[in-house]
């Protein structure tokens, strides 16, 4: 189930696909409506006017025609469009094209349009047809008025892409990545789920969950296993963290068995469930990686300063951005060991990624493009500067000890 609802998450066909369901019922629906007023079951509308089957097939074929069209060129240029951004600021920009819930419910509103309509139309009949002439007129003017408000989510989808292929908004969805991966990943210290010491004897029996494919690690279901490690009195040990690439054999995760096992063996029904919870996928994504989100935004100012780019100020905005996220992490933030149940026993380890990593990363990535470009260096002193007045004692030295290790990497 997790991983199904993170692949539908980020897919264009779930919405489109919900929606046109719905179309079709309610299509069905008013008809069988239209069919009782007719019969007198029901009282009839006011402020419909009658129409002929010429008139109401006529209204139908042009609203089904125009939907599907403007849908399959809409999001024809979209792509066009994106495939150009995406060549300048980073492919993996992609991803934040086809998660985004606005354009999701825009492909959905004209396709089930175009169904609603299509299914409205195959009711209309004359007494040509089989001596039973029937109109829908309610589903009828329903119709118009779907096509009405297709017009205006028209509108708003070009406002909308307009607005988020520029590299102000990308750079923003990019930071909101980061932030929740960071806000998942690390406590302040006073969090419930951070844990330290012991938390498995180490004479405990334990076994081990292989992965069944090869892919990276895009999410883990960590509330799921941790009911299921309270149930069953164990502690899982995630090995592979989200972001690391798995083959088919590695280990995903260790079980550790109650206090006092000699031996323990997961069993397959135990190795489905944990292995169920880790979520593979053809490539990284941001939703638990904390060093993919902050790779994707120093990628995007790494390409601002390439020769065919030359554009500094992305850069800059880049890590202006990133010091929103990186400076509060590195004032409270600590990494999250363990997950608790509702006894407050440790049921899952973690292992995520140390601060000082992130940052050594960043800064060493950073020093190797940004020579020659005065504005980049300056925002990268400035993000050191602010890192160094809230860095807690046991990291004060290590800003400055890591942007002279990549002034010198990078020179």
């Amino acid at each position: 189930m997790h991983a199904f609802l993170v692949r539908v998450r980020e897919s264009f066909w779930f919405l489109p696909a919900l929606l046109g369901l719905v179309a079709v019922v309610a299509a069905q629906l008013l008809v069988t409506l239209d069919r009782d007023v007719l019969a007198g079951q029901v009282p009839a509308v006011p402020f419909l006017d009658a129409l002929s089957a010429g008139g109401g097939r006529s209204i139908l074929t042009t609203i089904g025609t125009a939907m599907l069209t403007v849908a399959g060129t809409s999001f024809s240029i979209t792509i066009s469009v994106l495939a150009t951004t995406s060549s300048t600021y980073g492919p993996r920009l992609v991803r934040n094209f086809m998660a985004d819930r606005a354009n999701q419910l825009v492909l959905a509103a004209f396709t089930s349009t175009f169904l609603y309509a299509m299914v409205v139309l195959r009711t209309v009949h004359t007494a040509v047809d089989d001596g039973d002439p029937f109109v829908p007129v309610v589903a009828i003017h329903v119709a118009v008025l779907l096509a009405v408000v297709d017009v205006g989510v028209l509108v708003f989808f070009i406002h909308h892409i307009a607005s988020s292929t520029q590299i102000t908004s990308l750079q923003r969805q990019v930071q909101e990545d980061l932030r929740v991966a960071v806000e998942h990943a690390y406590g302040d210290g006073d969090d419930d789920r951070r844990t330290v010491g012991r938390v498995a004897d180490p004479e405990a029996g334990r076994g081990v969950v292989r992965a069944a494919s090869d892919g990276y690690v895009q999410s883990v279901e960590w509330r799921g296993l941790v009911s299921w490690a309270s149930r069953t009195d164990s502690v899982v040990d995630v090995v592979a963290m989200p972001g690391r690439y798995v083959i088919a054999g590695d280990v995903l995760a260790t079980v550790h068995a109650a206090t006092g096992s000699t031996d323990h063996v997961v069993d397959a029904r135990a190795a489905r469930t944990v292995r169920s919870s880790v979520l593979l996928g053809p490539a990284r994504t941001p939703v638990q990686d904390v060093d993919f989100a902050l790779q994707q935004l120093v990628e995007i100012a790494v390409r601002g300063l390439a020769s065919g780019t030359n554009d500094p100020y992305t850069a800059v905005s880049a890590l202006d951005l990133a010091t929103s996220v990186l400076v509060p992490l590195w004032r409270d933030g600590h990494p999250v060991t363990g997950l608790l149940d509702t006894a407050g026993r440790v049921r899952v380890l973690q292992h995520w990624p140390d601060p000082r990593a992130l940052v050594r990363g960043l800064f060493t990535t950073i020093a190797q493009y940004d020579a020659g470009h005065p504005l980049v260096e300056a925002a990268a002193d400035r993000l050191a500067e602010r890192l160094e007045a809230v860095a807690p004692p046991h990291r004060r030295d290590v800003v400055t000890q890591v942007r002279q290790h990549a002034r010198g990497s990078g020179s």
